[in-house]
């Protein structure tokens, strides 16, 4: 074993291995480490550590909240107001993930997990006011370490909207590391709640992932009452 290039030896349950082991793992400079778990345990656990530390890992600009289970990455320029909205969702019960710059990794591809890095987790900058510690104004509820991508939300000003869906039959992608997340773009104008806007965007999605959407439901009912009056 030790003669075929592996990293390390690990022992289970505790055990020890013979000294005659551990002096030709020495001669061979093979690492040999003990673990109290099962064999079955250590296995599953290792696995899925080494599936998250090897895993392809992106990162994107922009902050990244969980309104209501919904893992929410809110982009825009500098200065559009994508502090002012995490605030507001804050305020309102979500949690903050990541602010300013998110990490995001796609084990084994299925989906993409997203974190902040360690010196600036748990803190946000707000302009105006500075960095601010989120747990100690919002309590620690408003934190989440890591937290699955649902949704993609981009804030633009009014102004840079050419043509806006009024109906959101559209389904918008953005794409991450060669996924698909859903995307919707949200105006921002002066007086309108951007965060209550992006939240009603997240239970929207959540509805979607139950198989209900608004717009198309919508859309039949109003082609199937056309029909009908047509006929009559």
């Amino acid at each position: 074993m030790c003669e075929s290039d592996i990293p390390c030896l690990v022992t289970c349950r505790g055990r020890h291995l013979s000294p005659d082991l551990v002096s030709i793992a020495n001669d061979a400079g093979v690492n040999v480490y003990r673990s109290t778990m099962n064999t079955v345990k250590f296995i599953n656990s290792c696995t899925l550590w080494l599936e998250w530390e090897f895993a392809p890992v992106t990162s994107e600009h922009g902050c990244m909240v969980d309104v209501k289970g919904i893992g929410v990455l809110i982009k825009g320029e500098s200065g559009v107001g994508k502090s002012e909205a995490v605030l507001g969702l804050l305020e309102r019960g979500a949690s903050l993930v990541a602010d300013d710059k998110v990490t995001f990794r796609a084990p084994e591809g299925r989906e993409l997990t997203g974190t902040a890095e360690e010196l600036g987790r748990f803190h946000m900058e707000v302009r105006g006011i500075g960095i601010v510690n989120v747990p100690l104004l919002f309590g620690v509820a408003s934190m989440r370490v890591e937290k699955r991508l649902d949704l993609v939300v981009s804030l633009k000003t009014a102004e840079k909207f050419v043509d806006i869906d009024r109906l959101g039959t559209e389904q918008r992608v953005y794409r991450v590391m060669g996924m698909d997340i859903p995307f919707v773009e949200i105006p921002v104008a002066p007086g309108r709640d951007v965060a209550r806007m992006v939240e009603v965007a997240a239970l929207e999605q959540k509805l979607r992932s139950f198989g209900h959407h608004s717009a198309i439901e919508f859309n039949k009912k109003l082609l199937q009452l056309m029909e009908e009056k047509r006929i009559s």
